[in-house]
């Protein structure tokens, strides 16, 4: 019977702390309404999440979801450069904090 590896999650050092208005920022994967899914830095304002560097997840290419993402792509993931993408914040679906990209 084999064991399943634990997941790992980024480190608190990897994760950057809310900023003083309580928006996540630091390097996200950022799941947005219509099904458009990018990883990059982030910052949040009232409004708008500015995502720079950011890479639009064509194809997760993981075998447990989105989240097993959370440490870096898999050989697998495929991903298209996007820049500097500004999402409205009604528009966004959830963030995951993430690392390795």
């Amino acid at each position: 019977m084999s064991k399943k590896a634990k997941p790992t999650t980024p480190t608190p050092a990897a994760v950057q702390a809310p900023d003083p208005a309580g928006h996540p920022q630091g390097q996200h994967i950022v799941v947005a309404d219509r099904g458009f899914v990018y990883v990059g830095d982030i910052t949040v304002d009232d409004r708008y999440c500015r995502i720079k560097r950011a890479r639009n997840i064509r194809r997760f290419g993981t075998t447990q979801g989105l989240g097993q993402l959370r440490t870096g792509p898999t050989p697998q993931t495929v991903m298209d450069d996007c820049g500097e993408v500004i999402v409205p914040v009604k528009a966004v679906i959830h963030y995951i904090p993430c690392q390795g990209f």
